[in-house]
């Protein structure tokens, strides 16, 4: 029984880094480079998501390739990168705060689970959804004014949506008609979105890693790295598509929420109400396609450039 533990902990061991065992200092500046990188090539996705999920019924644009051909040929390239700047400024702080609660808690979370001798893909999958729902909620404060700056950005024009300048039009705007409130319109949804996708990605992460493990390497010796980011890479995928089918009626009707003008104020069950009544159960699911890519692409990525950079900034025993 013993030995067979220790092959379990031996197979999932080499993936794991824990958080004492970072350089900080190395693990924030690099870790801004890399996710800038990443934010770069993928945010193009968000666009389109975000822009499926507005569209009124009678909209021309109806899939994600109408909606690209579109934002091509008004704007060209820059179309498919609007509100941008302003996500930059935001992600950095944002990352930290979420990656710091991320590590900190998933830490105590193992701790206080081990009296308990659980399976280790239920150990993983609890201390993980626990420690992603609260880092996602410590980082909201931060990237809820984000979202709703950069998401009216990015329908500016479109579907009858107002037009700006730029970042601080918008920012101006929001606060002259709302207040500082106006920036933390949808917050009570966007706790209730992505908390529950953060620990629903992370628990399925964490656990679906265990279980793969388990299948791959039952000998414990097959923990090279070709191996782990395979593994990983695997998991990023399965929890990205978890987490889009759970919560992309939430998401809808948050973005929905978040890109209103001032003049228009209904509330969630309102917008719920006109989706169903517009276009029956399935309006809650527009833009899944794009979400679930969205969220595999940005997941998958997200958690190969972490352990990687874990791994880069691992200090000497």
């Amino acid at each position: 029984m013993d030995t067979t533990d220790g092959r379990r902990r031996m197979s999932v061991g080499p993936t794991e880094i824990n958080w004492d065992k970072l350089d900080k200092m190395k693990f924030y500046s690099v870790g801004a480079g890399i996710f800038t990188g990443i934010t770069v090539a993928l945010y193009p996705i968000s666009v389109v998501k975000t822009r499926l999920q507005v569209a009124s019924h009678d909209v021309v644009e109806r899939n994600a390739f109408s909606v690209v051909k579109g934002l091509l040929k008004a704007d060209g390239i820059s179309g498919l990168y609007k509100g941008f700047g302003t996500v930059i400024i935001g992600a950095v702080p944002a990352r930290i705060i979420f990656l710091t609660a991320l590590e900190t808690t998933k830490i105590a979370a193992f701790k206080m689970l081990e009296p308990l001798k659980l399976s280790e893909p239920s150990q993983a999958a609890i201390a993980n959804g626990v420690a992603g729902m609260l880092g996602s909620l410590c980082s909201q404060a931060v990237f809820v004014p984000i979202d709703v700056v950069s998401q009216r950005l990015m329908v500016q024009g479109y579907s009858g949506h107002a037009a700006y300048s730029g970042g601080r039009d918008v920012v101006r705007n929001i606060i002259k008609s709302d207040g500082i409130r106006g920036l933390y319109r949808g917050f009570g949804l966007s706790v209730m979105t992505y908390s529950p996708s953060s620990a629903v990605w992370w628990a399925s992460y964490g656990s679906s890693q265990r279980v793969i493990w388990r299948l791959l390497d039952r000998d414990g010796t097959a923990s090279d790295k070709g191996n782990v980011v395979l593994v990983q890479a695997a998991g990023g995928i399965i929890a990205g598509a978890t987490a889009s089918c759970i919560t992309t009626p939430l998401d809808t009707v948050k973005t929905r929420l978040q890109v209103m003008g001032h003049g228009k104020r209904p509330s969630a069950r309102q917008v719920v109400k006109k989706l169903i009544a517009d276009e029956g159960w399935t309006g809650l699911y527009r833009g899944l396609g794009p979400r679930f890519v969205s969220t595999s692409a940005w997941g998958t990525s997200m958690i190969l450039a972490y352990e990687y950079l874990k791994r880069l900034c691992q200090t000497e025993e």
